[in-house]
């Protein structure tokens, strides 16, 4: 059984209380850093490679290499977040990317060899993503502690979002982008610092020798299990569906006659949005009445944009993205179900794959949604994204009050109980 960190068992006062706990806040650091990290070195390295190659294409390519070998590193390495100390494996990923990030910086680096580094760096991301989030379990308590860290984790990155892009941009009007890249070698070493003497040392959840037989066996495990199955799917397929507007704002944008600053903050909403629900939820709502808004609020996520069906202005798009950004509170209450689902033994490898298949089919939603709109007004490929994504949340939702009737779980949608 995962220890508790008693500092956390109150639920009272929300996300300063998680802030107390000092390894809490190695952690953050250390995310803040590699984050913030990760987005300047995408710009410089996209810069870097323009401007050696002159080539869109291969500039393109450096961006899609930061997604392609997600789904293979989650997929291969997932048993390593069980298998190993959660701390070890932690810095050990940092200072591969350190590593990556340092060769990056050396002059005589060829493109190839840039785009080989940077596949190196997203193979790992996946298992540095998965044993961070299960050790915040071990940190802070498998509780409300527990997700109003993970919380905070994802408010993170969604800003680094809209200022790292930025930063970066500021970055490289005064640095080189190999120097800029350097910047991020040190933030890995940072981060691996911070990690290394700011948290505690922890065994291994899972033997040695546990599930080593194949790869596959963790996402057999995971996802072999119906009720975390469920769980699992309503953390991945949503976001299929909500990213169809983001991806296609652009044309939209164009579409409509909005100019080049409308764009910009039509492209902030839906991020904004997320934000903000994520802080309304984790401060202003106990547990209990988070778990209870999970279906509901899941269920209309996707409703605001169906008013994309009539061809909306820039005001109305802004209002329907933050809409449905807020809606996004109600992972908070879906963290608690998965952790309460997933056996401590399981938790790495199940983090890691959850992670995994969140970016891999956010990948595949933008993809699908450019597909569509080649064939279909944008207008109509969101609205039908919302109509059929908000078909898929109510079916799943069914499902999981199936699994906890037979498994049994609470007889509404308060989610299952704990293992």
């Amino acid at each position: 059984m995962a220890t508790v960190n008693q500092a956390t068992s109150p639920t009272a006062g929300g996300y300063r209380a998680v802030f107390r706990v000092r390894e809490f806040r190695a952690v953050f650091a250390a995310h803040l850093l590699s984050v913030l990290g990760i987005v300047v070195a995408e710009i410089a390295l996209t810069v870097l490679v323009f401007r050696t190659t002159g080539s869109p294409l291969m500039s393109a390519l450096t961006f899609a290499l930061g997604f392609l070998p997600y789904a293979l590193g989650g997929t291969l390495l997932a048993g390593i977040a069980d298998r190993r100390p959660a701390r070890r494996v932690l810095v050990g990923c940092d200072l591969v990317c350190a590593a990556c990030a340092a060769s990056m910086v050396l002059p005589g680096t060829p493109v190839a060899g840039l785009l080989a580094l940077r596949c190196a760096m997203a193979f790992v991301a996946p298992l540095f993503q998965g044993t961070r989030n299960a050790s915040l379990a071990d940190i802070l308590g498998p509780g409300d502690a527990f997700v109003l860290g993970r919380s905070l984790m994802r408010m993170v990155a969604q800003s680094a979002q809209l200022i790292g892009f930025g930063l970066g941009g500021l970055l490289l009007t005064v640095l080189a982008p190999r120097a800029a890249i350097a910047l991020t070698a040190a933030g890995f070493l940072c981060s691996a610092l911070l990690l290394r003497f700011g948290t505690r040392a922890r065994p291994a959840r899972a033997g040695a020798g546990a599930d080593r037989t194949s790869p596959l066996a963790g996402l057999r495990a995971v996802l072999g299990d119906r009720r975390l199955r469920v769980l699992t799917l309503l953390f991945w397929l949503p976001p299929v569906f909500v990213i169809a507007p983001e991806a296609l704002l652009v044309p939209y944008a164009d579409g409509i006659g909005a100019g080049t600053a409308a764009l910009g903050v039509m492209m902030c909403a839906l991020p904004v949005g997320t934000i903000a629900g994520e802080l309304w939820a984790g401060s202003a709502l106990g547990p209990r009445t988070r778990s209870r808004l999970v279906a509901p609020l899941a269920a209309a996520g996707m409703l605001p944009l169906l008013v994309y069906a009539v061809r909306p202005g820039v005001v109305t798009v802004l209002a329907a993205l933050l809409l449905a950004g807020l809606a996004h509170a109600y992972t908070l209450g879906l963290d608690q179900w998965y952790v309460d689902a997933v056996p401590d033994e399981l938790r790495g490898r199940a983090m890691t794959l959850l992670s995994t298949g969140l970016m891999t089919l956010q990948g595949v939603g933008m993809a699908l949604a450019g597909l569509a709109a080649e064939f279909l007004p944008v207008h109509g490929v969101v609205t039908g994204a919302a109509v059929l994504g908000t078909a898929v949340v109510l079916l799943l939702l069914a499902e999981l009050r199936s699994a906890n009737r037979r498994e049994g779980g609470p007889k509404d949608e308060t989610g299952p109980t704990a293992k």
